[in-house]
């Protein structure tokens, strides 16, 4: 099978991880009604972006509320369903965590984001996600019936040497769920995800939360799939919406074969290695 139905859910997430459950079943089953094969949630789907935030609305795996309904949902429709990400906690510590469900709503991957987001661009944003989350230390590539799929979290995007990696171990479509903010995102998102589809010859595809102006931390949504020749196949605004759209994994092969860039590295002089 080289042709998968994708849908991406922009979402609006509230101060409510009720109503951001609702949220994302409502736009899970709108993506089933339009027969999508695998359905994307947002970075920290059920949980408002800020830190105080994360503390209040983690989850431990086994008795988490979220995961629970997300693989109740990806069982009964019969979908793929990666959940964006939500605070993890595990023993005393917290995780922006991802996971992957299959069509029987088992947990196929689970990504812990590797990159955490610890920025202060001089009077636009600061933000600091070390003082209440742990970095992961797992690179992540899942084996699905469409071929290997690799999970990143948002600032993940930003370290090529992951997303080589994930493609060198046979990743075809790269992942991230990602919450970039009205400074990074007109500037970088776009061009990050042009960017690792380019360099890697593989699809690349964000999903973010909508704008919600009432937030603290501001989303730019624009979820996104760029395919690998660098170019957008689809995008949002920054409002809440579904993004339904085919990619042929067919067209993978013949870029490569067109620009043979992954035959033509030196690897007699460089490498990137997986340590």
């Amino acid at each position: 099978m080289t042709k998968i139905k994708l849908a991406l859910c922009q979402m609006n997430v509230v101060d409510n991880k009720e109503k951001n459950i609702k949220t994302a079943r409502l736009m899970i089953e709108e993506s089933i009604s339009k027969n999508a094969d695998f359905i994307i949630l947002p970075e920290m789907f059920n949980c408002p972006y800020s830190n105080d935030k994360f503390i209040e609305y983690g989850e431990k795996e086994k008795s988490s509320e979220t995961l629970s309904e997300i693989s109740k949902l990806a069982k009964s429709n019969n979908a793929y369903i990666l959940a964006g990400s939500i605070p993890e906690i595990e023993e005393d510590k917290l995780y922006n965590t991802s996971y992957l469900f299959d069509r029987q709503g088992n947990v196929i991957a689970k990504h812990r984001k590797m990159h955490l987001f610890d920025i202060d661009v001089k009077g636009k944003i600061t933000f600091k996600e070390s003082d209440v989350l742990t970095a992961g230390n797992d690179f992540t590539i899942a084996d699905t019936e469409f071929g290997k799929v690799g999970i990143g979290i948002c600032y993940d995007i930003r370290f090529p040497e992951l997303a080589k990696i994930m493609v060198e171990n046979g990743a075809l479509i790269l992942i991230y769920p990602g919450a970039f903010n009205m400074t990074t995102g007109p500037a970088h998102w776009e061009l990050l995800f042009r960017s690792r589809a380019m360099d890697n010859q593989a699809f690349c595809i964000g999903v973010a939360p909508a704008l919600n102006n009432d937030a603290s931390y501001h989303s730019y949504g624009h979820s996104i799939i760029t395919n690998p020749w660098g170019e957008v196949i689809a995008q949002a605004s920054e409002k809440e919406s579904l993004i339904i759209s085919e990619i042929d994994l067919s067209e993978i092969k013949k870029v490569r074969e067109e620009l043979p860039l992954l035959k033509n590295k030196r690897d007699d002089l460089y490498e990137v290695i997986q340590k």
